[in-house]
């Protein structure tokens, strides 16, 4: 009986929700952290030639909307393949600051703001994915138009602030964050060299999905995401997929 229930709710997810995948399609010359190599591919088997056809792909672990794990910032924490599969369905939060973005391209937001939005919807469920919606997105695959330089080589886009995701983590009880940035952090504070609320919330035994897409499709409660990659080894990062289920 427990594994026909399993599968009526199979259906019932297929046939009476909304899916929105949340994933860029990712590729060479796509935006990406400064530092970092761009991807290459070479085709090392073909249909015409051999009867099928095999890619090799070469890039770091954080490229395209990708999941960083503890380990990225923090010495012997959680790598990805110690992440268990049940964290990677969670209670979807969709924050959405997107008209205050547009308004701000350095825009953080406030544990005001985010009790604003409590007093809009809900509180925010312990185990809950909490996404910003900033709808920087809609900038990719435009790599100047997502780092938004100033003049003087200063970027420009919105991110998190330590203070609102230590809010989330004491008080809420969150199990992860995203954003559709490059960063976890503001533009202006990664170009000084640093990224103390990417540092925090990987400190703090979390993990984070950076570069999202879609997220003003996504209602901002009553969702869920799944959210899943691939196992390497001690992984420090990986290319994710990850999508919403909509009620």
């Amino acid at each position: 009986m427990a594994t026909l229930d399993l599968w009526q709710l199979a259906t019932s997810l297929r046939t009476d929700h909304t899916f929105v995948d949340l994933t860029h399609s990712f590729h060479a010359g796509q935006p990406k952290f400064s530092a970092l190599p761009d991807e290459t591919r070479t085709r090392l088997f073909t249909v015409a030639e051999h009867g099928f056809e095999i890619d090799q792909y070469q890039f770091v672990g954080q490229w395209g909307t990708h999941v960083d794990p503890p380990v990225h910032f923090v010495q012997n924490a959680r790598p990805l393949d110690q992440i268990p599969v049940t964290e990677m369905v969670l209670p979807l939060v969709v924050l959405d600051f997107s008209e205050e973005v547009a308004a701000n391209h350095d825009f953080t937001p406030s544990i005001e703001d985010v009790l604003a939005w409590e007093e809009r919807n809900c509180q925010i469920p312990e185990g809950a994915f909490v996404a910003f919606r900033s709808d920087w997105h809609k900038r990719w695959p435009d790599a100047a138009a997502m780092a938004n330089a100033d003049t003087e080589g200063v970027t420009h886009y919105p991110g998190w602030n330590v203070e609102v995701v230590q809010w989330l983590v004491d008080k809420r009880g969150i199990s992860a964050i995203g954003h559709e940035t490059t960063d976890t952090d503001q533009g202006v504070v990664a170009a000084q060299g640093s990224l103390p609320t990417e540092l925090y919330v990987l400190g703090q035994d979390k993990w984070q999905i950076e570069l999202l897409a879609n997220l003003d499709q996504v209602p901002e409660t009553g969702a869920l995401i799944v959210a899943s990659w691939p196992k390497p080894l001690e992984g420090t990062g990986f290319p994710a997929r990850a999508f919403a289920v909509l009620p």
